[in-house]
């Protein structure tokens, strides 16, 4: 790919990426962010909004994380933000579905069009994975989605099987289930966010996190880095 295309490219990425945040705080009182009545009319706001559209905005938020993911964009705040809008187990399907399709079309738009560029960028960093993914393509990277990835970007997640040419159903379901557990633990703490500010009348940091739908998901999340610790070292192991 050629400097003046990539180029083209990040513009049109950074311009999007802007006029959604324009139309995003056009809406927001930034003078009132330090109010949780504001909040709170937020949350009936969108309450309302999200209860007398619920299959059109399920349909709009669908197609959007899918955009959102194929321009390289974090998957944490989508699933954080499903779970505000649809709630603990709504949020949790749409995302799962819409996320991992947006990873797919990201993957083939990368291994048709830019297979080159990847594989030259990404081949060295990550070579010693090379072997485990072409041993067994679908258990290797279920692992590593499962594993939160090994700390790479969601976005070089999403394109690094472009070097070892993953088919596309593998790449899929592992993502699907690999994704399953981080992504149920982030939209419930996206809907336990909303509970909270529906049924507090002033906010307290302490109280917030002292809510059950806040703690025991933050526990899991805790419990499965410590699992994915160990995990990625057994799995992953660079003796082959």
């Amino acid at each position: 790919m050629s400097n003046k295309l990539k180029i083209i490219l990040g513009i049109a990425y950074l311009l999007i990426l802007t006029i959604f945040l324009y139309l995003l705080f056009s809406k927001i009182e930034i003078n009132r962010l330090n109010e949780f009545a504001y909040y709170k009319e937020l949350q009936i706001n969108i309450s309302n909004f999200i209860g007398d559209n619920l299959y059109i905005n399920l349909i709009y938020f669908f197609f959007f994380s899918i955009f959102w993911i194929v321009l390289l964009g974090f998957g944490s705040p989508l699933l954080i933000i499903s779970g505000i809008f649809f709630g603990k187990w709504l949020g949790f399907t749409v995302s799962l579905i819409s996320i991992t399709t947006g990873a797919l079309i990201l993957y083939i738009i990368a291994n048709f069009f830019f297979k080159e560029l990847v594989s030259s960028y990404l081949e060295n960093r990550f070579s010693k994975y090379i072997y485990l993914f072409k041993k067994n393509e679908f258990y290797y990277f279920f692992a590593f989605r499962f594993l939160g990835g090994l700390g790479i970007p969601f976005g070089l997640q999403n394109t690094l099987p472009v070097i070892f040419n993953m088919k596309k159903t593998n790449y899929f379901f592992a993502s699907l289930f690999g994704f399953i557990p981080h992504f149920f633990i982030w939209n419930t703490i996206g809907s336990g966010i909303n509970n909270y500010i529906e049924q507090s009348e002033k906010f307290n940091l302490l109280n917030l996190i002292l809510s059950k739908e806040i703690y025991i998901p933050v526990i899991f999340m805790m419990l499965l880095l410590i699992i994915s610790f160990f995990l990625k070292n057994k799995i992953f192991d660079d003796r082959y």
